[in-house]
């Protein structure tokens, strides 16, 4: 009975593979079975891994980047030097930061800064920094000013751009004759053309007498000429952009602001203190543009300015020896192969004669009201009276004779 019904199964299992080889010829395909296709998916799914999982080891750096900002841990090691220049912003900082290997992205310094409130008071100068530091670490070195290199070189208010760069080889060992080459590249120091423009009609001497601008000033170690100068040019744009120099200037003087840049170094070698900056600025417009003031010997001419100190800046820039006002003859006050004398001529010098302050700028911009034509020193401090007419001069200078200073 048992033989019989298996032999029944066996007859019934053979007709159903028949039935479905039939069919399977009728679809013109043969069907997959379950089990390959679980096969598949599993040798798919190890190889999408193995893909996914190689790039993922690759690139994870750089994909962590899109989320986690790139950062150095810890303070650092070895020590480099960086310097922050005058009026750069936090980028700008953490670029040069980033370029010298201090920190390991704009991105990390940036926003340590903007989390801290005192950033804002990072000083120009340069800096004892380490390498691969945090970006909290690195800012805390640029707020602390013991790691700031100091290494002070002061430039006077009035002195000549030829005493400057006299000084300046001495402090820095570097020759003359480089500070004299780096100062002809006007526009590469960064004193645009526009600064020569003069509205009297006479023609400006292009230098860069007037734009060193008189401060103390940290010289970046190994920095050349060019560098060093360009800091001092640097220093002088901005101060004239804090007072407004330029716009004020034109608008309340109508003058161009190299003609007033003029009368500030003209103000700067004649006041003998920097209360009298303003007056001596002013005298100087009286004397120009008012109508007031005859030339001596100049048959009629109005305009003349009759400072004495062009003839010492002349003969310094053709290396002769200067002499006290009191002893120049009229022969030299007169010198018409002088194109800086200010006797029996009208008008202002063809540029500076010093490098003015900002004191002496702010009088050559917006000087007192007064009619003054005249000045002289009344006492050893330097102390000047300021005068109208000549009865009046006449009477300061007599002053100034009783106090011993002529």
């Amino acid at each position: 009975m048992i033989d019989e019904l298996e032999l029944a199964f066996d007859e019934r299992a053979e007709k159903g593979r028949h039935r479905r080889g039939a069919q399977r010829k009728r679809n013109g395909k043969k069907k997959r079975s379950g089990r390959g296709r679980t096969v598949a998916a599993l040798l798919m799914t190890f190889v999408l891994l193995g893909v996914l999982g190689g790039v993922g080891w690759y690139g994870f750096d750089r994909v962590q980047g899109y989320f986690v900002t790139p950062d150095y841990d810890g303070s650092g090691t070895g020590e480099v030097q960086v310097q922050v220049e005058e009026g750069q912003s936090i980028a700008e900082i953490a670029s040069t930061l980033v370029e010298a290997g201090v920190v390991k992205s704009t991105k990390a310094f940036i926003e340590a800064a903007q989390e801290n409130s005192r950033s804002q008071n990072i000083q120009p100068g340069v800096y004892k920094v380490r390498k691969e530091m945090s970006a909290e670490s690195a800012l805390g070195l640029l707020l602390d000013l013991k790691n700031k290199l100091v290494k002070g070189f002061l430039v006077r208010e009035g002195a000549t751009a030829k005493q400057i760069f006299k000084a300046l080889a001495e402090e820095t060992g570097l020759p003359v004759k480089d500070f004299e080459t780096a100062a002809k590249d006007l526009e590469g120091l960064g004193i645009a053309d526009f600064w020569f423009k003069r509205d009297d009609g006479q023609a400006a001497r292009k230098s860069i007498e007037g734009f060193i601008f008189p401060d103390t000033y940290e010289l970046p170690p190994n920095a050349s000429a060019e560098q060093i100068l360009k800091l001092m040019v640097q220093r002088f744009m901005s101060v004239a952009e804090e007072i407004d120099f330029v716009d004020r200037v034109q608008k309340e003087r109508e003058i161009s602001p190299y003609e007033a840049l003029i009368v500030a170094s003209l103000a700067q070698a004649e006041a003998g203190n920097a209360d009298d900056l303003g007056k001596v600025a002013r005298v100087a417009y009286n004397r120009i543009y008012s109508g007031d003031h005859y030339c001596k010997n100049g048959n009629g001419l109005t305009g003349c300015l009759e400072f004495d100190v062009g003839v010492n800046y002349y003969w310094e820039l053709t290396g002769k020896k200067t002499k006290r006002s009191g002893d120049m003859t009229d022969a030299e006050l007169f010198d018409r192969k002088n194109p800086y004398r200010m006797h029996g001529k009208a008008g202002l010098p063809p540029g500076p004669i010093n490098n003015p302050g900002q004191k002496a700028l702010e009088g050559a911009m917006d000087p007192p009201k007064g009619t003054w034509l005249f000045f002289v020193a009344v006492d050893k401090e330097g102390h000047s009276e300021f005068a109208t007419t000549n009865e009046e001069h006449e009477r300061n200078i007599q002053k100034a004779r009783e106090n011993g200073v002529l």
